[in-house]
């Protein structure tokens, strides 16, 4: 095999063993959309449900772990009321045998859910909410993918950013532990990157406006994305822009705006 880190190549570097390095990508993906009245915010609840079930979320998965080479051994859904979902899926990984650097070149593209791997799990877990008044709705998904060994969570990326309807995308991917080959010497990361969006899409990077924080030394990264631009008809639920007028559609879309922006930042804005 051949093992490259901080952009040196080492040559048919033979492991001791396994592959031990942990590879965890988390990301929060947001879409929000204006519902005015409580019948169109039950009626955006209900869209949820139906869209994000457990049945959808499993074929998910389902595609995650062929995108990242793992083999699904055994699957358990539950759907919940009001709302919700989970989906346990045991998964095995290839034969340990084969185990050297990670494969993870860009993958393709396209509540609760949680997939294990031999050491390794994928996690999906989705938040629909209503605000109190204001007539915005949030939807959340939180995605975990950890991995050992060659599999790579990063090539599942594309695919899960396209599975959901993203405003916002906020991104960590870290690699913990270490590996040995046979003299000895550890290994902190088995393939080179600078940032998460090295491994992201061409289109996905001229949708979204991003902002990395990476920590090379601690082979740790954050990318956070937020849409540069977006469509008020595709934002108005139960309702279209003819109901609206011209001043209602310029406050619904600032309100928007500002709920974006305080998701992409952490922080509420001052009013």
């Amino acid at each position: 095999m051949e093992l490259i880190v901080a952009g040196q190549h080492q040559d048919k570097l033979k492991l001791y063993g396994f592959n031990n390095l942990t590879k965890s990508l988390s990301f929060n993906i947001y879409d929000v959309c204006y519902a005015a009245t409580p019948a169109h915010q039950e009626e955006y609840l209900a869209y949820i449900d139906e869209a994000y079930n457990a049945e959808r979320l499993t074929r998910i998965l389902r595609d995650v772990t062929d995108i990242i080479g793992a083999t699904i051994l055994n699957i358990a859904t539950q759907d919940y009321e009001p709302r919700g979902a989970s989906v346990t899926m045991l998964i095995a990984e290839e034969d340990p045998g084969l185990a050297g650097s990670a494969d993870s070149t860009p993958g393709p593209l396209p509540e609760a859910v949680v997939a294990h791997l031999d050491k390794s799990h994928v996690t999906v877990h989705t938040y629909p909410e209503r605000h109190p008044d204001g007539g915005i709705s949030t939807f959340r998904a939180d995605i975990d993918v950890s991995t050992c060994g060659r599999v790579s969570p990063l090539k599942a990326l594309n695919y899960l950013i396209h599975s959901f309807d993203s405003d916002i995308v906020i991104v960590d991917y870290r690699v913990r532990g270490f590996t040995r080959d046979v003299r000895g010497r550890k290994h902190f990361i088995d393939h080179p990157i600078s940032s998460i969006q090295d491994f992201m899409s061409r289109d996905t990077l001229e949708r979204y406006q991003t902002v990395d924080v990476n920590m090379h030394q601690e082979n740790l990264f954050h990318t956070k994305m937020i849409l540069r631009d977006f469509d008020i008809d595709e934002y108005l639920f139960g309702r279209g822009r003819e109901e609206y007028g011209p001043e209602e559609l310029k406050d619904i879309e600032s309100r928007l705006r500002r709920e974006m922006a305080e998701i992409f930042s952490g922080r509420n804005m001052a009013f």
